[in-house]
Parts: structure tokens; sequence; C-alpha cells
């Protein structure tokens, strides 16, 4: 058997494994995912400078944060110094309806920007994501994921500068489910489904409320990816041993 004529036959049985893999990925792609939301809020990581961190909600999505008590109390309270709470962090679930790859909200959030003693915040929180799907199946999936929480310093003269903002962990890694055998991920894309919007901010003393989205992807199977890379070398291949047994005949 010539060269080519094996190398051929070898290369054919991953080229099957590609077209099957295509196969699950026109499958993956047609599946519609339908459900609902919610959460829960973990035990937040406090910064180095957080010496006395202070903070409540954990097992709640509802999630509190620093000493709001910047006030003396009254009748000592100095004229047009208020007490405006503690920074808040509250998660609203939400139903939703999506196909594979494509963004969808998953839920509402809403932020508080409250006045705060220096050393009392936290720096990180986790965020763990309850899906139950109804559709394609019933079954109840939990992704943890993490929000970092910038604190700034007060500028009386700089509203902007007092801002907060609350800032999605883009370190993690993509969190994966399994459906009939086939694995999926399902990644937090931001803020904003138009532009890549990872952050929130919040000014002094007022609330924002943004939609969190989401996607669900198809994971390839190691098999389908390594089916691709050597059709492409066998195509190439061909072409060498083709020009490598036309020179043979020729001699």
């Amino acid at each position: 058997m010539k060269l080519s004529l094996v190398f051929a036959t070898a290369i054919s049985s991953f080229f099957v494994s590609a077209i099957a893999g295509f196969g699950f990925s026109g499958q993956a792609d047609a599946l519609t995912f339908s459900g609902i939301s919610s959460a829960t809020w973990g035990e937040p990581t406090p910064a180095s400078i957080d010496t006395d961190p202070i903070y409540t909600g954990v097992g709640s999505n509802t999630f509190n944060w620093g000493d709001s008590n910047v006030c003396p109390p009254s009748p000592n309270t100095p004229s047009g110094c208020t007490i405006t709470g503690s920074n808040k962090l509250t998660f609203n679930g939400s139903s939703f309806s999506t196909d594979i790859n494509s963004e969808f909200k998953i839920a509402d959030l809403t932020y508080f920007n409250g006045t705060v003693f220096q050393g009392t915040s936290v720096e990180f929180v986790p965020l763990n994501i309850n899906v139950s799907f109804s559709l394609p199946t019933e079954i109840s999936e939990v992704f943890d994921f993490k929000l970092h929480l910038v604190n700034t310093l007060n500028e009386a003269t700089d509203p902007e500068k007092s801002a907060d903002f609350v800032f999605i962990d883009t370190n993690l890694s993509n969190h994966s489910f399994t459906f009939e055998g086939n694995k999926y991920t399902l990644e937090l894309t931001g803020f904003n489904p138009d532009v890549s919007q990872i952050s929130i901010k919040a000014l002094e003393g007022a609330t924002t409320t943004t939609a969190i989205y989401a996607k669900i992807k198809a994971v390839p199977e190691p098999a389908t990816v390594a089916g691709l890379l050597l059709l492409g070398i066998y195509v190439i291949s061909r072409k060498k041993f083709g020009h490598f047994d036309e020179t043979q005949r020729q001699r």
C-alpha cells in the first residue's frame, strides 16, 4: 500500500469524527433554554486596608457592607451631616428564554452607594446564581461568580470622584453544565448587551439599577477539534503526496 493511501485512510477516520462534531454543533445551536434565576451572596473577601470589615446578607439576595454610622447621634449631629446607610447590592432574578450563543437578561442588580467608614468595607463578594431550567428539561444548576467592589474616598467638591464601582470578575473561568451528554457553559457577559460593559457605578448616596446579561455556549468535543485540525493536514498532505506520486511515475 502506498504511503499516501495509508495516511489518507488514517486521516479519514478523524474526518468522520469532525462530521459527527458538526452534527452535534448543529443540534446544540437549535436548542432553546428557558427558566428562571435566583441568587444568594457568599462570604466576602476584605482588602488589606479593610481592617474592620462589616457586612450582612450572606445567604440572602441582599448584601450590605461597611459601617455607615459616620455622624454622631442626635442631638449632637452636626449641621449637614446625614446617615445615608451602608453600601448595598440586591439581586433580583428573572425568567428567560434564550437560544445557544445569544445574550439574554438573567437578572437585575440594584446598587446603592452609601457613606461608610474607611476600613469597614470588603473587596470581593461571591454571587451564587441558581438557574432552574424548565426547557428543554427540568434541571437546576448553581453557577458561582464573583463581583469586585471598588469603594473610593469621597470628594465633597466632585461627585464623580466620589462614585463607587462594581465589576464582574472576569478572571473566573466559564461555568459548565451537562444536558443529554453534551457540555455547555454559562457566562456573565456584562451589564449591556450592545457593548462590553463589565462594571457599573453609583454616585455618593445614589442608587443604580441595571440588568445582568449572560450567554449559554456549547462546548465542542476535543475529538471534533482534533478532527478539524487533521482535516486541514489531510488536504495539504493530499496535494503533497499527489505531487510525490506523480514524480515517482515520471522516473
